[in-house]
């Protein structure tokens, strides 16, 4: 969820009309649409397995749950305010370094926890996943744009808020 527009990260089948013309990615404000929902997966070649810790400085993919793409980031100008275009792309058999994002806690915590502020920074465009009250006007519902900005700002603060939790595992 954006902590400052209370909206949810979502994506529908619904190509930009500019830009990359990939699935579009929004902020969304109900909180109960499937298409808010996102998994956290490990990166290809990584030792990490469910219910790892995310540590502060880990690496991972978001896929979406409905479409199974992946989110993903690129220099495309996104639609409203021509910052970096945010989208989901590929399928649970393709994927690139566009869709690596980097976690940064933001306080004193060390592994991300549920509804602890974060930032999600993107590796290969060194973006951060942001959002604002730019609403989109052919879209129903109060849709805004969700993009990539390079520098840290309060509104690239995120939560999660409501999912399905693992519990850590042991370490041994």
């Amino acid at each position: 969820m954006h902590e400052k527009t209370k909206t949810r990260l979502h994506s529908h089948d619904v190509p930009y009309g500019s830009g990359s013309g990939q699935q579009s990615v929004t902020g969304y404000p109900n909180v109960d649409d499937s298409n808010s929902y996102w998994i956290v997966r490990a990166i290809p070649d990584s030792s990490a397995k469910q219910g790892d810790t995310i540590k502060s400085g880990s690496v991972f993919r978001l896929q979406h749950m409905k479409s199974r793409k992946w989110l993903h980031s690129h220099l495309h100008a996104s639609p409203i305010s021509s910052n970096m275009e945010v989208s989901c792309f590929g399928s649970d058999g393709e994927s690139d370094t566009g869709d690596h994002w980097r976690l940064e806690i933001e306080g004193s915590g060390k592994t991300w926890r549920q509804d602890q502020r974060i930032r999600l920074h993107h590796v290969d465009t060194d973006g951060y996943l942001h959002s604002h009250n730019k609403k989109y006007t052919g879209i129903p519902g109060g849709h805004q744009e969700v993009c990539g900005v390079r520098e840290k700002r309060a509104d690239n603060i995120w939560l999660a808020a409501e999912g399905v939790y693992f519990p850590a595992a042991e370490s041994k």
